[in-house]
């Protein structure tokens, strides 16, 4: 059975830093482009960040410089480092494989003051 699942969001103000983690389960891991998305409130999902399975990253315009996305592919985790934050960023966050048609629970991420 295939699993995302996301943790780490929270209520944060603008300025502020923290760390999503994604554990992945019942796909071979290492061998999946693994993505980072978000949902704004009567937005699409769309995808903010990637990384290859041999650790090529790439992201959007909009966190470029400001986020970071890591993998570890002994634990089947992936991580997402957001610096900076900005109340734009406010979203729920969702990671899963590129590939993949199943998408995990979510973890809210709220910027404001």
């Amino acid at each position: 059975q295939v699993q995302f699942v996301e943790s780490g969001g929270g209520l944060v103000q603008p300025g502020a830093s923290l760390r999503l983690s994604c554990a992945a389960s019942g796909i071979r891991f290492s061998i999946h482009t693994m993505g980072w998305y978000r949902q704004a409130p009567g937005n699409q999902r769309d995808l903010v960040a990637q990384i290859t399975p041999g650790g090529t990253t790439s992201y959007a315009n909009s966190v470029k410089g400001r986020f970071t996305i890591a993998r570890d592919n002994a634990k089947n985790t992936v991580s997402l480092q957001m610096n900076s934050l900005k109340p734009e960023d406010t979203a729920v966050y969702y990671c899963k494989s590129v590939a993949s048609i199943y998408w995990g629970q979510g973890t809210q991420v709220t910027v404001s003051s």
